[in-house]
């Protein structure tokens, strides 16, 4: 270089820009109880690989990396698209395949037309940015029960023997999971959040205005909030709510204007309801947030 030249380094992008945080996420409905272990049953004795990492379920939105940013838009849009659509009742089966296009056998979802048009109804509202992502090939409802390493003969086989199995199920909540490793370097779908199909509830129109979602999961902003205001009293790492037995975790959330301000945890079963915990926003105590959450835990338990 000649005299007063400045010299310049060009460096890759990855060397000049922070790698931005990612999680890899996925909507679905996931397949119920008792019938869940039916369907697990059907993929074991098909030899589903997947089996052990992702629970038996609807594929709505598939594996799309989201950055941790845009996170809480993401749960807006799960839980919007909840509150949005009704309990969807479906049939499930007969077992076929994607031959020839790929070696999957799975239960295809049928049933009533209606129901079918508000199943692809909610795909497209949870189809939308941030977990909105390029796809090869059209929506077709269905629940795997054996994946791509199933040789064809062993596909069609499957298909004659299992032609009598059909199932009806109620989708009841959408599930949103996430992608991540579980125990030595395991990778497992894990469900963060499931919102109920069913209008928010609403209440303090006109002053202190609170939207208030009954679940069986914390969600992410719940958890993170948790951490946040009661981080030595109650360090809540996981968002399930230990219940005891064949009792059902209940949550609630309170958001106010989109923020996580409350949360109650407990448990119901058939005869019993336990309320394990309330906790309320510091700057937001004394407005009567509480009181909502432990109303709203009533009555969710309540109705059993």
């Amino acid at each position: 270089m000649g005299a007063g030249a400045v010299g310049r380094v060009v460096l890759p992008v990855s060397a000049t820009l922070p790698a931005v945080p990612r999680m890899r996420l996925g909507v679905v409905l996931v397949v119920p109880p008792p019938l869940d272990g039916e369907v697990d049953g059907l993929r074991r004795a098909c030899g589903d690989r997947s089996r052990s990492r992702v629970p038996p379920h609807l594929t709505l939105v598939p594996p799309v990396n989201v950055r941790e940013e845009d996170l809480p838009r993401a749960l807006q849009v799960v839980r919007q698209a909840a509150a949005g659509t009704h309990p969807l009742r479906v049939r499930l089966g007969p077992p076929t395949s994607f031959l020839p296009d790929s070696p999957v056998v799975y239960l295809p979802v049928g049933g009533d037309e209606k129901e079918l048009a508000a199943l692809h109804r909610l795909r497209e509202l949870v189809f939308r940015p941030p977990l909105e992502r390029r796809v090869d090939h059209p929506f077709v409802p269905h629940v795997t029960i054996a994946d791509e390493m199933v040789p064809d003969e062993r596909i069609e086989a499957t298909v004659t023997a299992l032609a009598d199995f059909v199932v009806e199920v109620t989708f009841d909540r959408v599930h949103l999971l996430q992608e991540g490793h579980h125990g030595e370097a395991h990778r497992r779908w894990v469900p963060v959040a499931d919102y109920p199909f069913e209008p928010v509830a609403v209440v303090g129109r006109g002053g202190i205005a609170l939207e208030l979602v009954v679940s069986r999961l914390a969600d992410p902003e719940a958890v993170r909030f948790e951490r946040g205001e009661w981080p030595d009293a109650h360090p809540p790492e996981r968002s399930v709510v230990e219940a005891p037995g064949p009792a059902r975790p209940v949550i609630v959330t309170a958001r106010r204007n989109g923020r996580v301000v409350g949360v109650a945890r407990g448990w119901c079963d058939e005869a019993h309801a336990q309320l394990t915990s309330v906790l309320v926003a510091e700057s937001e105590r004394g407005l009567g947030i509480g009181r909502h959450l432990v109303a709203a835990f009533e009555h969710a338990t309540s109705r059993g």
